[in-house]
């Protein structure tokens, strides 16, 4: 089942596949739906997997102008579904949303899977920061597709695009993105305190799952989630870069798998 979702003053689009306990899978920044390909049939064996374009990217309608939060997005969603909780998985700024969410709607979230996470308050480092404004400037000093072409080329993507197929699915879904947060004022909120102040409140069984060859940052970041939220698990994938579920699916969805069957009485 697909289709569109007008909820929060969002218009979001969304697939659900598979039937069992539900599963939500949110992508990273510049990117969509589809960069889940290769989790959905073999999860969808087991549980209901929700996937969606977050507001802003993909199909899923522009943010405009009134203020807003991914996680509150992500409940009104499955509000709309009829799913009153289920275990979230996030990829990179995905990852972050997950992290809110659990915070935000601690009764929605049977569990949490922060995979190559960023994380709300987080202090990125000056190397970070400088990469990430010079995509921002040449948003402003050309164009968003410019812009896009440089978010590709960024190394947090270097790992992925060493694999031919993956870096061809990566350039796709970047190059379709509009690149509107680039050259434009997100509304959106934070939590307050953000989420890095607050991860021994997570209730939630949690997995991190952390490319070996991530950058810096992100394992700062997994380091920080594995050890403050209360009895959190942390896999490291030899070999895999930020892009961990798209670089090693294979070791990627049995590592998920596990660690959801190791859960699954408390359902």
């Amino acid at each position: 089942m697909d289709g569109f979702a007008d909820v929060n003053g969002a218009h979001l689009q969304y697939e659900v596949v598979g039937s069992g306990p539900p599963l939500v899978l949110i992508h990273g920044h510049g990117l969509d739906a589809r960069m889940w390909d290769d989790q959905c049939a073999p999860f969808a064996a087991e549980y209901r997997v929700i996937r969606y374009d977050r507001r802003g990217f993909g199909k899923s309608a522009p943010v405009g102008d009134d203020p807003y939060a991914h996680e509150d997005d992500l409940a009104a969603l499955l509000e709309h579904l009829a799913i009153t909780s289920a275990a979230v998985i996030g990829l990179s700024s995905g990852g972050a949303v997950a992290v809110d969410f659990a915070l935000a709607h601690p009764t929605m979230t049977r569990a949490l899977i922060a995979v190559d996470a960023a994380l709300g308050g987080h202090r990125w480092s000056e190397e970070w920061s400088a990469r990430w404004s010079a995509v921002r400037q040449t948003a402003r000093a050309l164009n968003a597709d410019a812009a896009n072409e440089a978010w590709l080329d960024h190394p947090l993507f270097a790992p992925a695009n060493e694999h031919a197929a993956v870096a061809a699915r990566l350039r796709q879904m970047i190059t379709e993105y509009s690149g509107w947060h680039w050259g434009n004022r997100d509304p959106q909120r934070g939590l307050d305190p953000p989420a890095a102040e607050r991860l021994r409140a997570i209730a939630a069984p949690t997995l991190v799952v952390l490319g070996e060859r991530d950058l810096p940052d992100f394992h700062a970041i997994a380091g920080q989630v594995a050890r403050d939220v209360p009895g959190a698990q942390k896999i490291v994938l030899p070999g895999v870069g930020h892009m961990a579920n798209m670089e090693a699916p294979e070791r990627f969805n049995a590592a998920v798998l596990d660690f959801l069957a190791g859960i699954e009485e408390r359902w």
